[in-house]
């Protein structure tokens, strides 16, 4: 007979903590005892479920952020944990509490999400704006939604007309502006500017330097590599020759599933140079030789084992940029990405070989950040 799981003797939410926990390494989680509390046994089985299918970590990471949203609304706008499949009518009032007209609602404060449910949504830190939720967050939720109602093997209402219609009709409504993700890109100056608030030998200024110079020359990495890294996706790579120095030091960082990959494909970046010594500092200061590379540091200097969030790398970006005098609410860890292939423009670098490092599938994608600097130094805005 196989000896009882550790968990078994535990109360519920001690249990699903523990259960979370357990797949952490898999599917980093910075609220834990929170999702432990919202999400039901349930939930926390089709997670485990999803693990082990072998889905990327990126993907299972929204599922689950949506998933805790999801949660905590039902608890809020039904004082009930979400029904599996959901009920139409309750597929119908997520959308009329998400997607609402701010002109409608000045005039009649029923229109759009009551307050109560807004205000306990804000408590816990699920909702942060005071609008309307864009039409792309509201459909990412519903898809998702639908996703894990097919993996219980049930079948939900999201394909009904009257959903549809729901949905066309609120956008139609109210009209929103796309923005991008970060209103200005981190190239070179601005860099440099962050970097040079990392000047001392402060664990968190050795961490951060390597952070901000990783994530940059590796082809503006996502916040959620970034945090994700681990000792073991690094190798070592020969030295660069040059003609008028020592040579370069080099290494590859083998990404493995990414947003834009599958398992079976090894994507692979390169660093050289200065990027490679500031993270070999970090991994010397911290003493890291396995497991997660970017950690959390605690009050007396003490480097946690377990990795930042995906959130802390934002944060990190967001706070150098305020201690360099810049306005830190212009600038977003996504600034890194775009801004990487500004960079890559204004000095030059074909298109092609600049997505070779920063990976994107997408040319219509990258030459959106690409062509603006392209275009703005180019022959063609020259012609007088």
């Amino acid at each position: 007979m196989a000896p009882p799981r550790k968990s078994a003797n535990l109360g519920g939410v001690e249990r699903r903590a523990v259960e979370l926990d357990t797949i952490a390494s898999v599917l980093p989680i910075d609220r834990r005892d929170e999702l432990a509390e919202l999400l039901t046994d349930s939930d926390v089985e089709t997670l485990r479920h999803l693990v082990n299918e072998g889905m990327g970590a990126n993907t299972l990471r929204a599922i689950t952020s949506d998933l805790a949203y999801l949660e905590a609304w039902a608890l809020a706008a039904t004082k009930r944990s979400l029904p599996w499949p959901a009920p139409e009518a309750l597929l119908l009032k997520f959308v009329a509490q998400h997607l609402w007209d701010p002109q409608k609602r000045a005039t009649d404060l029923d229109h759009g999400m009551p307050a109560d449910v807004a205000d306990n949504l804000r408590a816990q830190g699920f909702l942060k704006s005071t609008g309307p939720h864009s039409p792309a967050t509201v459909r990412r939720r519903l898809a998702n939604w639908s996703t894990l109602t097919k993996w219980r093997g049930l079948n939900g209402a999201f394909a009904s007309p009257a959903l549809k219609q729901a949905i066309r009709l609120a956008v139609r409504a109210v009209p929103r502006q796309r923005r991008r993700k970060s209103a200005k890109a981190v190239t070179g100056d601005v860099l440099a500017k962050l970097l040079a608030t990392c000047a001392t030998d402060s664990l968190r200024d050795i961490r951060d330097r390597a952070i901000l110079m990783v994530a940059f020359a590796s082809g503006g990495r996502r916040r959620s590599e970034i945090a994700g890294l681990r000792v073991e996706q690094l190798t070592v790579e020969a030295p660069i020759e040059v003609a008028d120095g020592p040579p370069l030091p080099s290494l590859a960082i083998h990404l493995s599933r990414t947003k834009t990959t599958t398992g079976e494909q090894d994507e692979v970046v390169y660093l050289t140079g200065r990027p490679v010594e500031a993270l070999n500092a970090w991994l010397a200061a911290a003493r890291i030789d396995k497991g997660s590379v970017f950690r959390g540091i605690g009050r007396w200097g003490t480097v946690s084992r377990r990795a930042l969030d995906p959130q802390s790398v934002n944060a990190i970006l967001k706070q150098r940029a305020e201690m360099a005098g810049l306005k830190p609410g212009e600038f977003s860890a996504h600034g890194l990405r775009s801004g990487y292939l500004t960079e890559a423009a204004n000095r030059g670098i074909p298109l092609p070989e600049a997505m070779e490092q920063s990976r994107h599938r997408s040319v219509q994608q990258a030459s959106s950040y690409y062509n603006s600097a392209a275009r703005r130094s180019g022959r063609a805005a020259r012609l007088i």
